[in-house]
């Protein structure tokens, strides 16, 4: 089986994160500031001793210690997130220096992550930090060049010969979403590839029934939001209702932000923090059946995004290492008899922000990596390298 794991690359200073959120901030900022919100929550996560590391130091030292890791505990590659915004690139030194250093031998491939950035994870205003527009033809040939050099690495991830391209939302592309396929398409075979394999991931890409799943190779089921979204009664209307709502409100505060400066407060309703039970999202999404088409099924580690939103933040809980073994175990022998998928996208290596991580901590320390491990042994999908 192999397990792909979603890798965030903000761990590393920049200019725009410097001016928005503060000199020196990173994604630790947020784990750092971390508190207890109810009796039991495990906050703040703290990585094994103390290794707050940073994505940009010398000889590509916590790469390295990532790779090694990840290649022991049986994680296949990392999708990496990647963030373009018509030719403005943000976190992407990180990916760059691996792509350069060739000694470095892990599996990859690129997630667009293609919304725009907004301070509306913790703000009501919702400003618009970084505008993304997807119009443009000429930008789809120049961000194609720009990961041209990624997809022709060796070591980039291949499914049916091709190099696979994860986009987050692309249902946000409109109309503008199949004429962006075919371009990058004609791009790949032009440029000595055999085409590419376009997978899409978020939830919301479901949810909307005006989005073609069909211009796609592959879904992503991502987890543990694609679980919780198959809770809601008529999903589909109420989910599409809802989110067309949603990106007409977004689209329209966005423009008057850009024209005039004006700002659509979002109202923020929730008091509390939401839980949910850790063992009945596993056991729902171990109940899925793949949803038409080739669909890459899921799994998470664990869930808690309250160091990023406090109170208006989520959790799982009842999570412990000896649980997300036997659900992972379980849902890689589903991958392989319900889904007949070889592959498995895992929420995530290093989202320490969302307490999605596999890396050590003070805690459990090398358990949910032993926990993948022997998950994969125990059903005989050990990656053989």
């Amino acid at each position: 089986m192999n397990i792909i794991a979603a890798y965030l690359p903000q761990f590393h200073c920049i200019p725009e994160n410097d001016k928005w959120w503060g000199k020196g901030f990173t994604e630790w900022t947020n784990v750092k500031k971390a508190r207890p919100l109810f009796e039991g929550h495990r906050q703040p996560r703290r990585p094994l001793n103390n290794n707050y590391y940073n994505l940009l130091d010398d000889g590509n030292k916590t790469w390295r210690w990532q790779i090694d890791l990840a290649k022991e505990y049986g994680i296949f590659g990392f999708s990496i997130y990647h963030y373009w915004f018509n030719g403005k690139l943000l976190l992407e030194q990180p990916v760059e220096n691996f792509l350069k250093d060739k000694t470095l031998e892990m599996p990859f491939c690129i997630c667009w992550a293609n919304e725009k950035w907004t301070n509306g994870w913790v703000s009501s205003e919702n400003r618009v930090l970084m505008e993304q527009d997807f119009s443009d033809k000429e930008d789809w040939i120049n961000h194609f060049m720009y990961l041209l050099p990624f997809f022709q690495d060796k070591r980039y991830i291949r499914i049916d010969n091709k190099p696979l391209m994860i986009i987050y939302v692309p249902y946000l592309m409109e109309k503008y979403l199949e004429p962006f396929l075919k371009c990058w398409r004609e791009l790949a075979e032009k440029n000595g590839l055999n085409g590419i394999t376009f997978a899409f991931q978020h939830v919301r890409n479901y949810n909307d029934p005006k989005f073609k799943k069909e211009l796609f190779d592959y879904g992503m089921e991502f987890q543990p939001d694609f679980a919780l979204s198959r809770k809601v009664e008529n999903r589909n209307f109420i989910q599409a209702a809802k989110e067309t709502t949603v990106n007409k409100m977004f689209k329209l505060s966005s423009w008057l932000q850009k024209n005039y400066g004006i700002y659509i407060h979002r109202r923020r309703n929730q008091r509390d923090v939401k839980r949910f039970s850790y063992d009945e999202v596993w056991e729902k999404i171990l109940s899925l059946q793949p949803e038409g088409g080739n669909i890459i099924p899921g799994a998470f580690v664990d869930w808690d995004n309250t160091s990023r939103k406090g109170k208006a933040g989520s959790v799982a809980v009842g999570v412990t290492p000896e649980k997300f073994y036997g659900y992972l175990k379980r849902q890689i022998i589903h991958a392989k008899t319900v889904y007949h998928q070889n592959y498995m996208v895992l929420f995530a290596w290093n989202e320490w922000a969302e307490s999605g991580y596999l890396e050590p901590d003070e805690d459990n320390q090398y358990k949910m990596l032993s926990a993948v491990k022997h998950a994969l042994i125990d059903t005989g999908e050990f990656p053989i390298r």
